[in-house]
């Protein structure tokens, strides 16, 4: 009996330690409950309710990206180009930026060497015409490929004698000494023995006061006139058609086109009209045609 006991109590004591190890085991993968699989109550659990009652495992989380990862760091934005010239600037490459476009046909007067809407309107043109961003303003992009399209600028290109682009001549100024006039153009041209030797704009005068046309003679020459009939300066002037003159004009100067003249032949150019006042004879002849 004794030994019958004995064995008893060491089974049951075994049984009773394979239960606390089973226990501890579940513990420790299960979240909460006594059971691995089972309920508070000792119960089944069903899948949904298992779903349920266990904990959500955290995902593992993902090392933060290094910078010297490829994958992790943020593409740097690319550099803009750099703009050589744009509006406001004013210099002698501008002037020549703009005697290029005027090679062809983006920029469609003298240049200035200052950059201006009417130039920023030319590069925009050539940008898109050659597959180029249109911003306006010149990069390094734009310049270099300018510069293959075109030839550098002369002199005269550079700094042309008129704004107005001068017209073939008249048969009639190709002999002599001539003031060689042009309606078309809007230009006189200084002209010996059919050879330019200055030339500058000029305007006319208006519906009601128009320039004669035809071919006359300088007859005479005053420095610093004044009409008498419009009570207006007249320097420089030149008389050719009873009372018509080429003289210096203050109003051309300041407001170009937009005025016209009480029928001479009006410079805006000081300078240029003294100079030529100096060289021009009286009985030298003048031309004036369309």
């Amino acid at each position: 009996m004794k030994r019958s006991s004995a064995i008893r109590r060491a089974v049951l004591a075994t049984a009773a330690v394979a239960l606390a190890v089973t226990g501890c085991t579940a513990q420790a993968v299960g979240a909460g409950g006594s059971g691995g699989s089972g309920g508070s109550d000792g119960k089944p659990l069903s899948p949904a309710t298992a779903s349920a009652t266990a904990p959500a495992t955290p995902a593992p989380s993902s090392p933060a990206p290094s910078s010297s990862s490829p994958a992790g760091s943020t593409p740097a934005p690319a550099p803009s180009a750099e703009v050589l010239m744009k509006d406001g600037d004013e210099n002698e490459r501008v002037r020549e930026l703009q005697a290029r476009l005027r090679q062809l046909d983006h920029f469609d007067r003298a240049p200035t060497g200052f950059y201006g809407t009417i130039t920023a309107k030319a590069v925009t043109r050539f940008q898109e015409k050659r597959g180029l961003p249109g911003t306006g303003s010149v990069d390094e992009a734009t310049w270099q490929r300018l510069l293959a399209v075109t030839k550098k600028p002369t002199a005269d290109e550079l700094k042309p004698s008129t704004t107005n682009e001068l017209d073939t001549p008249d048969a009639r100024c190709m002999t002599g000494r001539v003031l060689c006039i042009s309606k078309e153009s809007r230009t006189l041209a200084w002209m010996i023995d059919g050879e330019v030797v200055s030339s500058m704009d000029v305007r006319f005068g208006s519906e009601n006061t128009p320039t004669r046309e035809g071919v006359f003679l300088v007859d005479r020459k005053v420095r610093d006139d004044w009409s008498k009939l419009y009570h207006t300066p007249m320097p420089y002037a030149m008389y050719f058609s009873r009372g018509q003159a080429v003289h210096y004009s203050s109003d051309f100067a300041a407001r170009g086109y937009n005025g016209g003249s009480h029928g001479c032949v009006n410079v805006r150019d000081r300078t240029k009209l003294a100079a030529l006042f100096d060289q021009v004879k009286v009985g030298d002849k003048v031309v004036v045609h369309w």
